[in-house]
């Protein structure tokens, strides 16, 4: 019999790979997966545009009109 650690040890970690197998992940697991990897976009696309926004601004400090 197996305990709850042994259990445990085989379901994946909290981190989320590209491809890897969600078969020994339950229903909930799998819908918090999908909310942290929502928040995870949301944060990237931020970033995305703070980097855009401070690309264009040293631009428009360098530009030569």
């Amino acid at each position: 019999m197996m305990t709850i650690f042994e259990e445990e040890e085989k379901k994946p970690g909290l981190g989320h790979q590209i491809g890897q197998d969600l078969s020994l992940l339950s229903v909930d697991e799998l819908r918090n997966r999908i909310t942290r990897l929502k928040e995870e976009i949301v944060r990237l696309e931020e970033e995305v545009e703070s980097k855009g926004a401070t690309k264009n601004a040293a631009e428009a400090l360098f530009r030569r009109d």
